[in-house]
């Protein structure tokens, strides 16, 4: 079981209001990793409860939630009466510093981030 504290930043996203790259806005995720990079969803299953993720951004306080399996898919979970943000073929993207993942933020639209940082724990 190998889990890695990932760090998500706002990558250019053109013909959106946040087109520009941003270093202070993303999420800080732990989460199971295999081998070659991927989400490892069996280790998930032992251990849910280990994941979390935390929202950041200068205009928001920072919001503390889980890294929740949804069938197939996953999404991060900000506890009962909030909102989802569903995160886009998630279980297909590998996690290496340099890749990007889409996130389905909880207004609907989808923002790419790049992985900034990644440190095994």
């Amino acid at each position: 079981m190998t889990f890695y504290r990932i760090v998500l930043r706002l990558a250019r996203n053109p013909g959106h209001e946040l087109s520009e790259a941003d270093d202070h806005r993303g999420y800080t995720l732990t989460a199971p990793l295999t081998e070659d990079g991927h989400l490892d969803a069996e280790t998930y299953s032992t251990d849910p409860h280990r994941c979390s993720v935390r929202h950041f951004a200068p205009d928001i306080e920072p919001q503390m939630g889980r890294l929740a399996r949804h069938g197939r898919g996953w999404a991060f979970d900000y506890g009962e009466g909030a909102d989802d943000e569903k995160l886009f073929r998630l279980g297909e993207h590998r996690f290496d510093l340099g890749d990007y993942v889409s996130i389905v933020e909880k207004s609907g639209e989808q923002l790419t981030y790049k992985v900034t940082e990644l440190t095994r724990l």
